[in-house]
């Protein structure tokens, strides 16, 4: 059935009136849980004082969100606002010169934060991997990347070139294997589109001016190499129609939410509370239920407000960056993805290459199986990342044998018969379970993985029938309200594809 079956208004009235009391009641009982921990010892380290206007202790655990917008906010701000007024400056004096020095720009950027050696060993990589894009062959380009790739995430390898980077600050090791892996991706990228081109090869210019795009280097998004070259390449360079208007807007909304955080961690704990499982074990069905769900979607606004800012700059300089991560509420399937720009990377030389068009049921097997693969060295092999790859692979082969499963004939003929309304909540019963599947899969990742069975073992064992039934009817109504934003969202392109093919 089609993505526009619409339901009563009565009916998704109901809907939201059920979700919003339950994260209003789950809240509060986080909202407790966080102000009777507040001087626990075993929170010591998480906790600390906060805004004093306040009047509460903040909780700290996230160190990346502390560091970059407490002790380096300075520092970016800097970096990023020299960039910004640089590239203005070359926009508007020399545009067609202007990725040149992007380069130049980002070079020393990166040479005055991280130093000589470190400069050199991504200049090597650059190089390596730029070699082999000399041969053209696309196998070889994948070999030379992961290699490169692995030399970074599997010991001791990683250990012996970091320890060419002198001095120490708290970021370093973030910045250090940020901008190294998300270099090799890069390079991977260049080297697989001059492999497809077909006279000739890009320069290596081309790759550094790629590679050393400031916004880009440390933290992504990935952005491929076909689509950075044409960008950049421009020498026309306009604006959209309110296109100022919508950055200014977006700059706005990033900033309401870096200071929304911050007053919201003032009285959720969310972060620290996981690491004591004693504690966390005394909680209600519905609080851990939110306590999960609240993680999952912090680590999402954390990624899009630090993509959101990249992103916002990349736009000042007139290109067209992936999006930012999309809202893990609206993931109930596992075919969606959240980090568009890896996703990009990933689906164009690795999933789609494989899956082609992801009908066969053995092809998407070995693509999903590679492509877990490959992220699995991306994220940096351990025991958790291990299960976290495993679990998600199965659940997107998962879904497609279903998805086959019920397209059979009897099956696909009692469907036919629903009415379109029917047809949209059977599914919504079925994307409300993986929904559930999505979230307990990905806070094996952001937490622990004894956190993870324990909201498994309370939520699916020991409060069924009555809190395992409860959470799914409410989490069905939330998907419900989702696919409605998806019709409103499908009628309204459909009104513009009519409107262009008029005009």
């Amino acid at each position: 059935m089609g993505v526009k079956a619409m339901l009563p208004s009565y009916e998704l009235g109901f809907y939201a009136l059920v979700v919003t009391c339950a994260v209003l009641y789950s809240g509060s009982g986080i909202f407790e849980a966080s102000r009777d921990s507040m001087n626990r010892k075993a929170f010591r380290d998480g906790i600390k004082p906060g805004w004093h206007y306040f009047g509460r202790k903040m909780d700290v655990a996230d160190f990346e969100w502390v560091m970059w917008f407490t002790s380096f906010r300075n520092i970016i701000i800097f970096a990023l606002s020299g960039h910004v007024l640089f590239g203005k400056i070359c926009s508007m004096t020399v545009p067609q010169h202007r990725a040149v020095m992007y380069m130049i720009y980002g070079v020393l950027a990166v040479l005055g934060s991280m130093g000589l050696l470190y400069l050199m060993i991504i200049l090597s990589h650059c190089l390596v991997l730029y070699s082999v894009a000399l041969a053209k062959q696309r196998w070889l380009c994948y070999v030379a990347g992961l290699c490169c790739l692995a030399s970074f995430k599997v010991e001791p390898f990683g250990s012996w070139q970091s320890g060419f980077v002198t001095g120490a600050f708290d970021l370093q090791d973030v910045l250090f294997y940020g901008g190294c892996t998300f270099t090799i991706m890069r390079c991977m990228s260049f080297a697989l589109e001059s492999s497809e081109k077909e006279e000739g090869i890009y320069s290596i210019f081309d790759l550094l001016k790629y590679n050393f795009y400031l916004p880009f280097f440390f933290f992504g998004p990935v952005m491929t190499f076909d689509q950075f070259h044409a960008q950049v390449s421009t020498r026309e360079l306009r604006r959209k129609d309110d296109e100022m208007k919508s950055i200014r807007v977006n700059a706005l909304l990033h900033v309401g939410a870096i200071v929304a955080v911050d007053i919201f961690f003032h009285f959720f704990y969310i972060l620290t509370l996981p690491s004591d499982l004693k504690f966390v074990n005394r909680l209600s069905d519905w609080s851990l239920a939110g306590l999960a769900y609240s993680n999952l979607v912090y680590d999402w606004v954390k990624a899009a407000v630090m993509f959101g800012v990249i992103n916002t700059i990349a736009r000042l300089d007139h290109l067209d960056p992936p999006q930012p991560p999309k809202c893990i509420t609206m993931l109930y399937i596992f075919a969606e993805h959240f980090d568009r720009g890896i996703n990009d990377w990933l689906c164009k030389y690795v999933y789609d290459h494989i899956g082609e068009n992801h009908d066969n049921i053995l092809k998407e097997l070995v693509a999903s199986i590679t492509t877990f693969a490959i992220t699995t060295l991306w994220l940096g092999p351990c025991q958790v990342v291990y299960i976290w790859s495993l679990v998600n692979c199965f659940g997107l082969n998962f879904e497609l044998w279903v998805q086959k499963f019920f397209q059979l004939g009897p099956f696909a003929k009692l469907e036919a018969k629903l009415s379109g309304a029917m047809s949209r909540r059977i599914r919504a019963a079925f994307g409300a379970v993986n929904f559930w599947a999505i979230v307990l899969y990905n806070i094996l990742a952001l937490n622990s993985l004894e956190f993870a069975l324990l909201v498994t073992k309370r939520l699916l064992v020991m409060g069924f029938p009555v809190s395992t039934l409860s959470i799914w009817f409410i989490t069905y109504c939330g998907v419900q309200l989702i696919k409605e934003r998806e019709r409103i969202l499908a009628i309204e392109e459909e009104e513009k594809g009519d409107k262009a093919k008029v005009e």
